[in-house]
């Protein structure tokens, strides 16, 4: 388990990442990428370690994190194609009644692939927008000493909202929703002004 002297920094970067991710996050994605990937490695790492020296866990952590936002940088596009194909599957499997042949589901995977890649900046926007409003959540009441945030700080978020059910955390919920609507409209209007400003030199 990582150190309790982990978790506080651990959780001032989710809070201040997040809140980053959700006003600002596909302006600044790859930047994004690579906290949320060094971050993520930072939490793994320790875990399978095992029994290390100190400045041995250091090194090991702080390449763990280096590896996680290089893995992260690079298969971010990766990530939404395979979003895309997993929704269509999903589409295809609720309008038909029984398993959809193979072929069918395989085009439909590949549409919803290809369809998911052309919007993918409203995917992404919509996504750091919400991701970060989770995240910036979750930091803040780590800070605050919640017991289930302190726990995500580690790793582990199964005592969060939505991987437990809404009872007891629709506050949690409400708030996600409204900071990540809130975020998503603030980066659609940015990008909108800036399309405006490049139609306007050009």
């Amino acid at each position: 388990m990582p150190s309790v002297s982990l978790q506080l920094p651990v959780a001032v970067i989710l809070l201040g990442g997040g809140l980053v991710a959700t006003l600002a996050g596909y302006r600044l994605l790859r930047a994004l990428l690579a906290l949320y990937g060094f971050v993520a490695g930072i939490i793994i790492t320790p875990l399978i370690a095992g029994d290390l020296a100190a400045w041995e866990l250091i090194a090991a952590t702080v390449a763990g994190g280096l590896v996680g936002a290089g893995l992260a940088i690079g298969f971010y596009l990766a990530g939404v194609a395979v979003l895309g194909a997993g929704l269509a599957a999903f589409i295809l499997n609720l309008a038909m009644e029984g398993d959809p042949d193979v072929r069918v589901l395989l085009a439909t995977s590949v549409g919803g692939a290809l369809v998911m890649l052309l919007v993918r900046h409203y995917v992404l926007i919509a996504a750091t927008a919400f991701l970060g409003g989770w995240t910036a959540i979750v930091g803040g009441m780590a800070l605050a000493g919640n017991e289930a945030a302190v726990t995500a700080t580690t790793g582990d978020v199964t005592q969060l909202f939505p991987m437990v059910p809404i009872d007891g955390h629709a506050p949690f919920a409400i708030g996600w929703l409204v900071l990540g609507l809130c975020g998503a409209l603030v980066q659609l209007r940015t990008r909108s002004r800036v399309r405006a400003r490049k139609a306007a030199r050009s």
